[in-house]
């Protein structure tokens, strides 16, 4: 459900406005406390206002109830606004966070400034009943291509916590470079983790940088999806032991682009000892229940050892107390129970995912020609790939998820929406923030709101309207001529 009654007189933040919560002894009073810290952290450098937390007094309110649950379920909330003050109740601390988020997007643009700003800060009156349309909404980051530091993983993560992401997908691992430390293979991160595409210096997350990451984005209402890409895209790991290798003999370390080259060996034993080892060692850092392993371009591994490889894989994965994610390829082999297969396509057609769907296995939708954020805009894009075309602004929103794949795919079977950013042209945060902005926002979008509220019509005017926003947060957006920007 969404529902929106504006009216009222709106309401001022001002140099008096404090931010109430339940009581410290409360059960909820935790949850509410970080949420509102939050809150205030992020309206306190432009405003200027001290903005204190307390459980006696504020205008601004932040209540967790859960018999809610029924009206807007876990990820819900109300917000209601009026001369008085602000109120956001949730039955859930995530449910709170998202409309924490709404409310930023309620105030001025320039709030988002990280300097004083003049003001004033009104925000309109009414009420906001709202909750998602899919569980899963995710955005990913390729760390492998070309390394991103701890300090970018995390403004990314503020980036998408704006537009109610709950999921970060680290592409931790591929053909140039290992980017994840594994005590029983330190060579995967110290040699396969010391280049990228282009010959540079690459790097790799130690485990407390994992964590760090992990912990940062929970804070965010982010649950972490690490990928292990297997068998293919393995290159920096066959580089790093040559036992991973069927004749012995480890390759030269990677630097280009090319993909569906390499194999791990799938008739040795020690491969699955190594699958073993790196999946057990990610799972003690990953407290979310799923791991990612790829499978996706394996073109020269051969069918019945992807086949076997699959299912040996994701028994490990299994094993271990987690939930099997992997590219729709998986879906050619025996999906277990409960696996998810997310599907990068551009057709929506595919029979093997389409049936696998039908059978159980949920779908996250990824249409490269519509979610990849690596993709050129236009011909004159400077940055990006273009194989699945050229995908500007009203393309990348202008679809339904819930009525996407063909073959009578339901919309039940759709776990949700991953907006992917592959990065072999892209290596700093303003290449991050100019591809992925504006079409981040349009794949939240997608994975929020309801299929009615949907158009690219009303759309392209509430998008215009983030433009200041994001001038305020110093995001280098695309300003496509499709929209009207401000």
């Amino acid at each position: 459900t969404a529902a929106v009654a504006p009216g009222g007189s709106p309401y001022e933040i001002t140099a008096e406005t404090g931010i109430r919560v339940p009581p410290v002894g409360a059960a909820a009073g935790v949850a509410a406390r970080t949420t509102a810290a939050y809150l205030a952290a992020v309206l306190r450098p432009a405003t200027g206002f001290e903005l204190p937390v307390d459980s006696r007094s504020g205008d601004v309110e932040l209540r967790l109830r859960p018999g809610l649950k029924k009206a807007v379920g876990p990820e819900g909330y109300e917000l209601t606004s009026g001369g008085d003050g602000v109120v956001i109740s949730a039955a859930r601390p995530a449910g709170l966070f998202h409309g924490v988020q709404t409310l930023r997007q309620l105030l001025p643009p320039q709030v988002e400034a990280d300097t004083p700003q003049d003001g004033p800060w009104p925000v309109a009156g009414g009420r906001i009943t709202d909750e998602p349309r899919f569980a899963y909404r995710s955005a990913m980051l390729d760390v492998a291509r070309h390394f991103f530091t701890v300090e970018q993983v995390k403004r990314y993560v503020d980036q998408l916590a704006l537009y109610k992401y709950n999921t970060l997908h680290l592409h931790l691992t591929d053909d140039q470079g290992w980017r994840l430390a594994i005590d029983s293979w330190p060579n995967l991160a110290e040699y396969g983790g010391s280049t990228q595409v282009g010959g540079g210096p690459g790097g790799y997350y130690t485990k407390d940088d994992y964590r760090e990451i992990v912990a940062y984005a929970a804070s965010r209402h982010m649950t972490v999806v690490p990928e292990v890409d297997m068998p293919g895209h393995t290159n920096a790991a066959l580089a790093s032991y040559a036992e991973l290798n069927c004749d012995g003999v480890a390759p030269p370390l990677y630097t280009g682009t090319s993909v569906g080259f390499s194999s791990l060996c799938v008739p040795k034993e020690v491969t699955y000892d190594f699958v073993d080892d790196v999946v057990r060692e990610l799972a003690e850092l990953t407290p979310g229940p799923y791991i990612h392993i790829g499978g996706d371009e394996a073109h020269s591994t051969p069918h019945d050892e992807y086949v076997a490889f699959m299912e040996r894989a994701q028994a490990i994965v299994g094993a271990y107390g987690k939930t099997v994610v992997g590219w729709h390829q998986l879906a050619g082999a025996h999906p277990v129970e409960g696996a998810v297969a997310q599907y990068w396509g551009t057709t929506g057609g595919e029979q093997e995912v389409i049936d696998a769907a039908k059978a159980g296995t949920p779908l996250v939708l990824s249409p490269a020609n519509r979610t990849y954020l690596d993709m050129k805009y236009h011909e004159g894009t400077p940055l990006g790939l273009s194989w699945a075309g050229y995908v500007e602004v009203r393309q990348s929103y202008d679809w339904d998820p819930g009525a996407y794949m063909r073959g009578g795919v339901p919309e039940s079977a759709i776990l949700g929406v991953e907006a992917p950013l592959w990065s072999e042209t892209i290596s700093t945060s303003d290449h991050i923030e100019f591809m992925a902005f504006p079409r981040a926002a349009g794949a939240a979008e997608l994975g929020w709101s309801p299929a009615a509220k949907l158009g690219w019509d009303g759309y392209r005017d509430r998008l215009a309207a983030q433009g200041p926003r994001w001038e305020a947060m110093g995001i280098d957006f695309y300003r496509s001529t499709q929209v009207p920007w401000d």
